[in-house]
Parts: C-alpha cells; sequence; structure tokens
C-alpha cells in the first residue's frame, strides 16, 4: 500500500457521482486505498462548482486533505505517493527528475 495517496478531480468526482463513467472502478478502488486522499489544488476547484455539498462533507470528515501542484511540489515531498486518477496524461509526469509518479488507473 502506497504511503500517500494523491488524487485529481478525476477519482473523487467518480466517486461520488453514480452517473460518472468510472463510478464502479473508483468504488472498488477506494476500500483498498482509505482516506484521507490528498487532492491536488485543482480537483477540489473543479469538484467545487459540480459536485455540490458532496466534496464538503468530504473535508469535513478529513477524507479528503487539499494539498499543492503535483507537478511542482507534492509529488516530491511525499513519501511513497501513489495518485489514483482517470487522467492517463499523468503518466507522462515525473518527480525526482526522472521517476515516473505511480498511478492507477480506469482500463
Amino acid at each position: 500500500m502506497a504511503g500517500s495517496v494523491l488524487v485529481d478531480a478525476g477519482f473523487p468526482f467518480a466517486l461520488l457521482s453514480r452517473r460518472d463513467a468510472h463510478h464502479g472502478w473508483a468504488a472498488a478502488l477506494s476500500p483498498g486505498h482509505p482516506p484521507p486522499w490528498r487532492a491536488l489544488s485543482e480537483a477540489f476547484h473543479r469538484l467545487g462548482t459540480r459536485g455540490g455539498p458532496a466534496p464538503a462533507a468530504l473535508l469535513k470528515r478529513r477524507a479528503l486533505v487539499v494539498g499543492l501542484d503535483l507537478g511542482e511540489q507534492m509529488s516530491e515531498t511525499l513519501p511513497d505517493p501513489l495518485l489514483l486518477t482517470t487522467d492517463a496524461d499523468f503518466r507522462i509526469y515525473r518527480r525526482h527528475g526522472r521517476q515516473t509518479i505511480p498511478a492507477v488507473l480506469p482500463e
């Protein structure tokens, strides 16, 4: 299990919305990676407009912790990070120069 679980907007939105194409994936994945999840700041911004009160409830329960930008800081400072995302573009991001950021994406 990863030491720190990072999420972008895709994972919590899929988890909170049964209408999302990746809801089943996120719901199946979440028990194996329990909160708190460290959300990229853009994740909470995007969820705030579409997620209604659900993102606020995650914050109150401390299941979601808003963090910094993944590319610039977060993956560099957290030990053993794992990114839960629906965005395949994250496969190109690197930490500490050339290391890939371990990520779990839907198939």
